[in-house]
């Protein structure tokens, strides 16, 4: 039977949800962008769609290698400090266990049970790595997140976003598909606001509203810049 008075949260330290979320958000607002700047120098529909394929490839791979070079750094720094911190165990249990309690009483325990408290942790060396692991680094070594998920996840999720806007010049070309790329890179991105609004439980007005207009002010700026470089080049 669960204990009703046990509850979980959503794992907010580990990578891949995260490389997710801003994966499709920078997927969708970088290629957007950058389509829409292209097709404000040249509607020419094969140019426009080189610029884009490439863009979400370039994109997905630089994103999918930043993710796990970042993760995996992390990772063996964290792995560093707590060889460091299982050598200071095993070889000084007392000092270890009196810091412990020190930081107890730092967070409100009176000194008797702080010790009492840190004793009985310090008693399975897993128990107090995790401990150490989570009051002194600040970390919790079981949410680190996994770099080929988080990088596999990141590569899936900008490539689905990017993919958004350039699916109407993969069916035709011209002012359609300028305005059609437009449209379907601020509703995505108003999408994406969405489903930020339900897992941080804030404002989905609020929460929607900045994603369209970051999109918004993405396409309007690239375009008119793209507008005036075709304008000078020709």
């Amino acid at each position: 039977m669960t204990n009703p008075m046990i509850h979980r949260h959503r794992d907010v330290q580990g990578g891949a949800a995260r490389a997710a979320v801003f994966g499709v958000s920078d997927g969708i607002v970088s290629n957007v962008a950058l389509i829409l700047g292209i097709a404000g120098a040249s509607t020419d529909p094969a140019f426009v769609r080189v610029a884009g394929v490439s863009g979400l490839l370039a994109g997905a791979v630089s994103m999918a290698a930043g993710e796990y070079i970042s993760l995996k750094a992390q990772a063996e720094l964290v792995e560093r400090e707590l060889e460091i911190e299982r050598t200071s165990i095993a070889e000084d249990l007392e000092g270890e266990t009196a810091e412990l309690a020190a930081l107890f009483v730092h967070r409100g325990l009176t000194a008797e049970h702080a010790e009492r408290v840190a004793a009985e942790l310090m008693s399975d060396p897993e128990v107090a790595l995790e401990i150490h692991a989570r009051e002194e680094l600040g970390v919790d070594p079981n949410q680190l997140g996994n770099p080929v998920s988080a990088a596999v996840s990141s590569f899936s999720a900008f490539a689905l976003g990017a993919f958004v806007p350039l699916i109407p010049w993969l069916l035709g070309g011209g002012d359609g598909a300028v305005w059609a790329s437009a449209v379907l890179g601020v509703t995505a991105a108003a999408v994406v606001g969405a489903v930020l609004a339900r897992l941080t439980e804030r404002s989905m007005l609020r929460t929607v509203a900045r994603q369209v207009l970051v999109a918004a002010g993405a396409c309007t700026a690239t375009y008119l810049i793209g507008g005036m470089l075709g304008a000078s080049v020709t």
